[in-house]
């Protein structure tokens, strides 16, 4: 690489365009060698006077082959937050190397390493990292102008004029296209279809992973009684996988658990909750003693919650008594809080476990195998886009009419949801609810497929579940 390469990301002007660095690597597989070009750079996004306005970090691999590359798919990238980068899908999933986290995926001890990822997707396709306005090294190209993308509908905008672009700029129009999003970036991806869909661009798949489409599913809410149940699920596989439940159904097989938990929530709890102030003693007590079979928690605290157990209290509720929290992201990590009081844990121990290993190997293998070399801070989760991100629809802001009607005019394309047990962000119960409710044409119904794995919001953490989820997604698109 030379040496101009090398300082390309440098001494640069947010305003002006940079060209992209490209560099050639092998990747050994266990039946096969992949030759592939890496191309890192920004893409810039002008304004109607043809100004840069913002510029989009992105991280492309392209497999090396004699082949027409117009013909082989191209899968677009990106997580959610909103305020994250695509780091975790590309270091983690999808990308050609990875994270060293181990068979389970909990927190390694320092230095962290950079490994060949051989569950890689780039033998399904070429792949696209996307890192939206104000994650990664993406920014405007006026600071105070960061913002302006900060929203659901500017998001959508903006990613999709930087699809639009990538094609161009690639000669890639024709070829199988797919979106490939994680948590917000489900939301992102359901919105992309139906945007995408209107403005000339039609996807074979989208794989959504950790799903977030309604977010009246997850928000707990005055007067929002739909979490409660749609978590409940999930609550008693932490339990489970804890230790906590009654011997009769720890011993139980966890999936036949979960759907009897599943069906009863939809039911008599569903009943119960409607009901509010005017359910009886007896109903209560009733559905108190069922809540804590499933929960592992004390009727005396169910009742004291009015039959109601937040996602955050139930973190630090099930442990409390070894002074230790479980994870939001994924509740098989366990942190050690400051205090056994309190209702919401100090920390999630499953962010924690992830953040540090993350961003140290994504910081040296972008400079030293990907030669983009800058002082910007990369920023893999940017709080200031969270805390100002701006949900049209009011508190509940919902994509999935864009996936049904993104359906309605491209019936020939396919979505595969990927849901883990022990996701407390985006449990599974609240993504079958949101694809259960989007109104879709039953005879589109069979072209959206589901897929569970043993671990959390990131299941790749688990390496069986990261083999699994590559077999899945092979399925999916060569299907």
């Amino acid at each position: 690489m030379s040496e101009t390469e090398m300082k390309c990301g440098n001494d640069k002007t947010e305003s002006s365009e940079e060209a992209p660095i490209v560099t050639s690597h092998q990747l050994k597989l266990a039946d096969a060698t992949l030759a592939y070009t890496a191309t890192v750079g920004m893409m810039p996004l002008k304004d109607e006077k043809e100004v840069i306005a913002a510029q989009i970090f992105y991280t492309a691999y392209t497999l090396e082959s004699e082949a027409d590359s117009a013909a082989r798919p191209l899968i677009f990238v990106f997580n959610g937050g909103p305020g994250s980068a695509s780091i975790w899908l590309h270091m983690g999933a999808l990308g050609p190397k990875r994270v060293d986290m181990g068979e389970e995926g909990f927190m390694p001890p320092p230095p962290f390493k950079l490994i060949d990822n051989a569950h890689t997707w780039l033998d399904l396709g070429d792949l696209v990292f996307i890192d939206p306005v104000g994650t990664g090294y993406s920014r405007a190209a006026d600071p105070d102008n960061n913002e302006k993308y900060w929203g659901l509908e500017e998001d959508l905008e903006a990613v999709g004029e930087f699809i639009r672009l990538f094609l161009s700029r690639n000669k890639r129009w024709t070829s199988p296209l797919y979106l490939a999003g994680e948590s917000y970036g489900t939301t992102r991806a359901a919105g992309l279809a139906g945007h995408l869909i209107d403005r000339g661009i039609a996807f074979n798949g989208v794989i959504l992973i950790s799903t977030i489409m309604n977010f009246q599913t997850t928000r707990f809410t005055k007067a929002n009684d739909l979490p409660y149940m749609l978590f409940l699920p999930s609550f008693c596989a932490t339990a489970h996988y804890h230790g906590k439940l009654d011997g009769d159904l720890q011993q139980r097989d966890l999936r036949g658990l979960l759907s009897e938990v599943a069906d009863w929530a939809e039911t008599d709890y569903t009943v119960a909750l409607a009901k509010g102030d005017r359910i009886n003693e007896d109903e209560r007590a009733a559905i108190a003693e069922r809540l804590s079979r499933y929960t592992g928690l004390t009727q005396r605290f169910i009742l004291g919650a009015d039959l109601r157990i937040n996602i955050m209290s139930f973190c630090k509720e099930l442990l409390r008594d070894e002074k230790r929290a479980v994870g939001r992201l994924d509740s098989r990590f366990i942190g050690i809080m400051a205090s056994a009081e309190g209702t919401a844990f100090d920390f999630d121990p499953a962010s924690y476990a992830i953040l540090a290993p993350y961003t140290a190997v994504y910081n040296q293998y972008v400079r030293d195998q990907l030669g983009y070399a800058t002082d910007h801070n990369y920023e893999v989760m940017n709080a200031k886009v969270n805390e100002n991100w701006k949900y049209q629809g009011g508190r509940f802001p919902d994509t999935s009419e864009g996936l049904r009607a993104a359906f309605a005019k491209n019936p020939f394309m396919r979505v595969l949801v990927a849901q883990g047990w022990y996701d407390l962000a985006t449990p599974f119960q609240a993504a079958y609810y949101s694809l259960s409710h989007m109104g879709l044409d039953a005879s589109l119904r069979d072209r959206v497929s589901i897929r569970e794995y043993e671990a959390g919001h990131m299941m790749y953490l688990h390496e069986p579940s990261l083999a699994k989820l590559k077999a899945d997604a092979a399925g999916f698109v060569r299907e």
